[in-house]
């Protein structure tokens, strides 16, 4: 079961709805930033749980010209699943294979001033990420809503500072000569004539 219909499920336990509601409720609740969100997905999605058995209809509904919509409750089978896709996940590291380590790992294969001008783009970029994600803390606190809803702003907020830390650093470092840094390899891969 992917991320998508692991927050597809989070929501029915909530209360029964249709999948644009999902949608429009995920989009509005920021949590975009943890799954990606594609109205498309999510439809294709609650089909593959309705095949599962994982969700069932409780009916239907017509707006104006709108086509049909069919508003879905999660079953037990669901839930189980839903919750036993948590525990297992909270329990089990699982390598989820991140472009940027990969793309750390060849920085070599770039002049060193270009590798300390991007880094620091991207930390411009997560600087962002953090004040965004601090102003969300903000809003939730203040809105009284019950932490246990929202344990993940503070967790990327972390990681996202321990990373800005470590970049930071790594440019520094760069930029310094701290870390030798050597020259770019070549145009044409060694050994073409």
């Amino acid at each position: 079961m992917g991320p998508l219909a692991v927050a597809a499920l989070g929501l029915l336990l909530e209360r029964p709805m249709h999948p644009y509601e999902m949608v429009q409720l995920l989009l509005a609740r920021s949590e975009d930033r943890l799954v990606k969100v594609r109205p498309g997905s999510l439809y294709h999605v609650v089909d593959r749980l309705h095949a599962d058995g994982l969700v069932r209809p409780v009916g239907t509904e017509r707006a104006g010209n709108r086509p049909e919509r069919t508003t879905y409750a999660i079953t037990g089978e669901g839930v189980d699943a839903m919750r036993d896709w948590v525990r297992l996940s909270l329990a089990v590291p699982v390598a989820e294979y991140p472009r940027f380590p990969l793309a750390l790992g060849e920085a070599h294969n770039l002049p060193r001033g270009e590798v300390v001008t991007r880094l620091r783009r991207r930390l411009a970029a997560l600087q962002g990420q953090d004040a965004e994600l601090a102003a969300g803390e903000r809003t939730v606190a203040a809105k009284r809503l019950p932490e246990h809803y929202w344990l993940d702003l503070p967790y990327t907020r972390r990681l996202l500072a321990a990373e800005i830390d470590h970049l930071t650093t790594l440019a520094d470092r760069i930029e310094s000569g701290d870390l030798p840094w050597p020259d770019p390899p070549a145009t044409e891969p060694p050994g073409v004539p």
